[in-house]
C-alpha cells in the first residue's frame, strides 16, 4: 500500500485543521509500515480527543486509494455510529462507499451488506463484533482498524485479520492495559 506525498497532502486537506506534530509522526510511521511489504501490527495510543481517528482515517484512505477494503471495528454500537457519521461525512467527496454493520441489523439487512462486501461494492465497513463473524467475507481487505482494542480479545483481533491475506492492523486505545503494553515490548505489536 503506497501513496504519493501529493495524495497524502490531499487527504489531510479533507480535515478543517492541521495535524499536530505527533499526529504527523504517527501517520508517517504507519505509512512506512503500509509500504513495507509486511503486515503492520501497530498500536496507536493517545488521550481521548488527541486525533487518533484522524490518523486512522488518513491511513484508511491510503489503503482505499490502492484498491483495498478497510474494516473499522468498535466495541459498541454507539461508538460505531459516531465513527460512521464522522467518516462518512469526511469521505463523501471522494465517492468511497462507507457502510455500517451492527448486530442490531435485521438478518435481511446483514445479508445485503455481506453480499455487497464480498462483491467489493463496499470500500469501508464500520461495525462491532459483527465484523469478525464467520459469515462476513471481504473481497480485498487491506487494513483492519480496531478502536478501544482492550475491549476485544486477542482471538477476536486475529479473526478479523484472517478475513484477508497480509492484512495490516491498526489498533487504537486511550487506555493501554498492561497486556497491550507487554505486546508492544515483547510481542507482535
Amino acid at each position: 500500500i503506497s501513496c504519493s506525498d501529493q495524495e497524502i497532502s490531499t487527504f489531510k486537506k479533507l480535515f478543517k485543521y492541521l495535524l499536530t506534530s505527533d499526529q504527523e509522526k504517527s501517520l508517517n510511521e504507519i505509512l512506512i509500515d503500509l509500504k513495507s511489504g509486511h503486515p503492520m501490527m501497530r498500536l496507536l495510543q493517545g488521550d481521548v480527543g488527541s486525533g487518533k481517528t484522524t490518523v486512522a482515517i488518513i491511513s484508511a484512505l491510503a489503503s482505499l486509494k490502492c484498491g483495498y477494503q478497510v474494516a473499522f471495528m468498535c466495541p459498541t454500537e454507539t461508538l460505531a455510529l459516531q465513527h460512521f457519521s464522522t467518516i462518512n461525512e469526511i469521505l463523501q467527496p471522494l465517492n468511497f462507499k462507507v457502510i455500517l454493520l451492527l448486530g442490531s441489523h435485521t438478518a435481511k439487512e446483514k445479508k445485503i451488506i455481506i453480499n455487497q462486501l464480498k462483491a467489493n461494492e463496499i470500500d469501508l465497513i464500520i461495525g462491532t463484533h459483527s465484523l469478525f463473524q464467520e459469515s462476513v467475507e471481504f473481497n480485498k481487505l487491506g487494513l483492519a482498524i480496531i478502536d478501544e482494542q482492550h475491549k476485544f480479545g486477542v482471538e477476536q483481533r486475529i479473526k478479523l485479520k484472517k478475513k484477508g491475506v497480509g492484512v495490516h492492523c491498526l489498533i487504537m486505545t486511550a487506555t493501554p492495559i498492561p497486556r497491550s503494553l507487554s505486546l508492544t515490548q515483547y510481542g507482535d505489536l
